[in-house]
């Protein structure tokens, strides 16, 4: 058995927080952990800040990916990344935004905890390697 096998999988929750209706990519990046062997919860459409949040912390998820193209992830984010710490979970999980975001922004959200942000084009394998990296040890 390879020790990538006998790590505990990988728990990730695909998310789409807010009004944007666009989930092809939270679909993709869903699927694409899961092939990587990742267990992968996905919110589905127009969640509110404190449902991924409650999502998050019930289903003790190690990474929370936030797929946002709307726009509002300078608001939407924040809020999702203020409940996670009165939850005491933001220390451990591993938070990454994909979707839409302008690179003047991107340095506000790391300051906020986001570990990474992942933009159009972005390989699979890369996001992949990101999260075997950096996803807490349990």
């Amino acid at each position: 058995m390879s020790s990538e096998q006998e790590q505990e999988s990988i728990r990730c929750l695909v998310a789409k927080v807010g009004l944007d209706g666009h989930d092809r990519g939270a679909h993709v990046i869903a699927r694409a952990f899961r092939d990587a062997g990742f267990e992968v919860i996905y919110s589905g459409l127009h969640k509110a800040p404190d449902e991924i949040v409650q999502a998050a912390v019930q289903e003790d998820v190690d990474v929370l990916g936030i797929s946002i193209l709307s726009g509002a992830h300078d608001t939407l984010v924040p809020k999702i990344m203020n409940g996670l710490e009165e939850y005491g979970a933001k220390e451990d999980t591993l938070v990454l935004a994909g979707g839409v975001i302008p690179d003047e922004d991107r340095d506000e959200l790391k300051a906020q905890g986001v570990a990474a942000v992942f933009g159009p084009g972005t390989s699979i394998e890369e996001t992949i390697e990101f999260v075997r990296e950096n996803a807490p040890e349990r």
